[in-house]
């Protein structure tokens, strides 16, 4: 069917082939009222509020429904389409609670915004009592059908958008209702959970439940928590749909869209993502990590032809700190046009990937090969090489510097007995065990904390021939900092949690190490400046048996005050502005772990892609580092009907487990409500027209 020429209330618009009148008006701009209408939906045409006359026709007809033909005449707001609306509105409302300032879509209703652009209320309305309770029992979405107006949007969105159906019209008495068919849970009747329903619906009769939005400061973070969470923002949906469809180079591709360190994370990210995945309100979370060390691992290289490489800027910059921080600003500023040299202090690049974290968690092999992409961008990474003073590097000509040197130097709390042949800290237990070099240790070790870099040291310690290995930390189980997969392998390899405990002091007995004595802790509250304020339990005193201690409660960088950076608490590099990586000296920035303390490797590698943005721009250029290294395709809306989706428990087949996301981006893709008021020619149609 052709398009053409259509006369609307007297202005002449274009609409296209197979386009209804309701569509090429809106299109033009010109509002007719609608509601059971949707851009993405097919027309039902059944709430009779989209009627307008078409001259030489008679009576009224559904311009939702009604093809849009070369020549036609249409008017808007008649008498007889006043009159027809009318009734139709007064249907509508005839079961709605009349709460509109009660609603909890107050403001964002769709039939609010319409009685108010038709001028109507329902005051006249004889109301049917509807007693139906909200059913907030499901995961993720609540129903509420005392607001339902049977529209019937939600149902076309769950059949045919989504192509799972597991809501419909179900009778219940003399009346229709929205409902699974069986009246079971939405997760027995096959509901997938991708939110369609909810973003189609007019009224809020079905929507999300209130602590979706609880964390987040928009719709679009709220609607895919994996992305927003990611402190790189690295597009989680996209690769592990293409893990899905088997396209591992692909999801590679989109992973190093934003980070140069896929393989890494893949070992040891600790997941920010999964913690928010909404698939963990229905049972498990998406193993997502998983997925992208699955992807990582059989990258096929496509994603090194798309990459950009902009012409040279003539600029150098120093980056001090070949760790994940630093390396991932020098590729970037590489990539930039500038000429980048990284100075750093170990025989090899990678900071603490490379010393702080044992090769049992992160192959040696992974680490090589994506520093060696880096340095194919042309990044000159100078190892053996300490930077002492900042003085010396501005002597060398260099047009910006950053300082990513990391946090190299352990903490010992100041107990009696720290001292002691045997007690060590954490940074040179770990990385004498990365070089070949082991610290010994005895048949029973203690180690002091409860973070990611404690639960290493535990492991090495088990690994090294220690009988009894006991974390000993101040947090109680649920609020330890160490991740969930670190604590149950712990417990696994038969490690010792001491939760809730403060420690008083190392025994010794002829000046060697015998136990720590703990006492356990009744409250513990921080203040502003993070020190504790601990109570203790009455006689609750006991000594773990100990030969070898190490401490693990917190890492600061190796920098003192003649480097030439102003320096904070925990020798911390200070910087203009909370999370930005300027600091008081021109051409002088600081990322990663030596501004804000020890964080996670990804948080580290979000830091340096802050930092070479910032730097870039310092430089003069532009700031803009993304890269589209996969083809873009628009993913496809339906995701069809699988019997016990919500029951799939975590698979340990990567493209299976990726088969459980709930592909929450999908529901972005809908068009958005537009209300009456946004259409260019929204005025109401005087009668006659």
């Amino acid at each position: 069917m052709s398009g053409g020429r259509i006369t609307v209330d007297g202005q002449v618009i274009e609409s296209r082939s197979g386009q209804s009148i309701l569509e090429a008006a809106l299109d033009a701009g010109i509002y007719i009222p609608h509601i059971c209408a949707h851009r993405d939906l097919h027309p039902a045409g059944v709430c009779r509020l989209c009627v307008v006359e078409v001259e030489g026709r008679d009576g009224v007809v559904t311009s939702c429904n009604t093809p849009a033909e070369d020549g036609m005449v249409v008017r808007t707001g008649t008498e007889q389409v006043k009159h027809v609306r009318r009734l139709a509105a007064e249907l509508l409302l005839a079961n709605h609670p009349a709460d509109c300032t009660a609603c909890p879509v107050y403001l964002k209703c769709e039939l609010q915004s319409l009685m108010q652009y038709l001028e109507f209320t329902d005051a006249r309305i004889r109301k049917r009592k509807n007693m139906t309770a909200p059913i907030e029992s499901n995961p993720l979405i609540v129903h509420d059908m005392v607001r339902c107006i049977l529209c019937g949007r939600c149902v076309r969105a769950c059949t045919e958008l989504r192509g799972v159906s597991a809501i419909t019209f179900v009778k219940r008495g003399d009346n229709y209702v929205i409902g699974t068919p069986n009246g079971e849970s939405l997760a027995d009747a096959g509901c997938k959970f991708c939110g369609a329903c909810v973003e189609v619906c007019p009224t809020g009769s079905i929507r999300d439940q209130l602590k979706v939005f609880a964390k987040y400061k928009n719709k679009k973070a709220a609607l895919v928590p994996c992305r927003e969470t990611c402190p790189a923002h690295i597009d989680v949906p996209r690769y592990v749909r293409l893990v899905k469809q088997g396209d591992e180079g692909a999801a590679t591709a989109v992973i190093r869209e934003k980070v140069p360190f896929p393989g890494t994370l893949g070992h040891v990210c600790d997941h920010p993502c999964e913690f928010d995945c909404r698939r963990g309100e229905i049972n498990e979370p998406v193993a997502i990590r998983q997925i992208k060390c699955h992807a990582s691992e059989h990258d096929d290289g496509a994603w090194k032809e798309r990459g950009y490489q902009k012409p040279a800027t003539g600029k150098r910059v120093a980056v001090v700190g070949a760790g994940p921080a630093g390396l991932t600003a020098a590729y970037y500023l590489a990539k930039s046009g500038h000429q980048v040299t990284v100075y750093e202090k170990e025989g090899q690049a990678g900071g603490q990937l490379r010393v702080g974290i044992p090769n049992y968690r992160l192959p040696r092999e992974v680490v090589d090969h994506e520093v060696g992409h880096i340095v194919s961008a042309g990044v000159d990474v100078r190892c053996g090489t300490e930077v002492t003073s900042l003085d010396a590097l501005k002597a060398q000509g260099y047009d910006a510097v950053l300082v990513a040197v990391g946090t190299h130097r352990g903490v010992k709390l100041p107990l009696p007995g720290k001292d002691l042949p045997g007690v060590f800290v954490s940074t040179d237990f770990l990385r004498g065990a990365n070089l070949g070099e082991p610290l010994p240790v005895g048949e029973r070790v203690v180690v002091l904390g409860g973070g990611s870099v404690a639960f290493d040291c535990a492991g090495w310690a088990r690994r090294s021939g220690a009988r009894d290995v006991t974390l000993v930390c101040l947090e109680p189980r649920d609020a330890m900092r160490a991740t969930v997969e670190d604590i149950s392998e712990a417990l696994e390899e038969g490690c010792t949690l001491e939760n809730a405990c403060t420690f008083d002091e190392i025994t010794q007995e002829d000046g060697k190490v015998t136990g720590v004595r703990c006492r356990r802790v009744a409250t513990c509250t921080f203040d502003e400046n993070g020190v504790p304020d601990i109570c203790v339990q009455e006689d609750s005193e006991f000594v773990v048996p100990a030969d070898t201690v190490i401490f693990a409660v917190g890492q600061r960088p190796e920098l003192d005050e003649g480097f030439g950076v102003e320096l904070g608490r925990g020798n911390r590099v200070v910087v203009t502005e909370d999370g930005g990586v300027e600091t008081g000296t021109a051409g002088v920035f600081a990322a990663g772990d030596a501004v804000s303390g020890t964080v996670s490797v990804i948080t580290a590698i979000a830091a340096g892609r802050k930092a070479a943005s910032a730097i870039d721009r310092y430089l003069g250029g532009d700031g803009v580092i993304d890269e589209q290294l996969a083809p873009e395709m628009a993913p496809a809306p339906c995701i069809g009907r699988e019997e016990g989706y919500a029951a799939r428990t975590r698979a340990e087949d990567a493209p299976v487990e990726a088969e459980r996301c709930l592909q929450c981006d999908l529901r972005l893709q809908i068009a958005p409500t537009k209300f009456w008021g946004e259409y260019k020619s929204a005025k109401k149609p005087a009668a006659g027209e």
